[in-house]
């Protein structure tokens, strides 16, 4: 006889982020993840069998991230892995903080649009976090090009990088 084991796990996401997830969110995300979730005020508590607990953490943690549901979604498939870089561990003061996101984000998005296009990864800036989601292959090229941005490269040179990862 198999037994289920049920274990429960509480995450925090960005008070921000939490206020767009409602009842209905929830539920729907309850049966998409296979798990029980309750949220109260930022904490999401997850409760279900191990596997699909690790699962709906991943999506969540997504979620928390600046993502929308429906690319963290995609860290239920196997070949896909989410990637964070949180830039307070790289920089020193906030204005670097805001200056690197910039460069990151780019007029009207066009910087990340790019990045996401080439690299096949899906990126986003929330915080001060960058998070990368997408296969390793993938995530590899765009953190290049991010790491290049991060230490003052231009964007010609984080692009150059990237493609290059890319067709390796």
């Amino acid at each position: 006889m198999h037994l289920l084991s049920v274990t429960m796990e509480t995450i925090l996401i960005p008070h921000k982020r939490a206020e767009l997830l409602d009842a209905k969110a929830i539920k729907a995300l309850s049966e998409h993840l296979k798990c029980k979730i309750t949220m109260d005020d930022n904490q999401v508590t997850l409760e279900g069998e191990a596997y699909d607990e690790f699962n709906a953490r991943n999506v969540i943690t997504a979620f928390g991230r600046g993502f929308e549901l429906d690319k963290a979604y995609k860290l239920l498939n196997e070949d896909y892995y989410l990637r964070q870089i949180n830039l307070k561990d790289i920089l020193r003061s906030r204005e670097q903080i805001i200056r690197v996101k910039a460069r990151i984000i780019g007029t009207e998005g066009k910087a990340k649009e790019y990045m996401e296009s080439v690299s096949g990864a899906d990126i986003a800036v929330f915080g001060s976090n960058i998070s990368i989601i997408g296969k390793i292959d993938d995530i590899r090229a765009a953190e290049a090009a991010i790491k290049i941005l991060v230490g003052g490269g231009t964007h010609r040179t984080a692009y150059k990088i990237m493609e290059k990862e890319k067709s390796k």
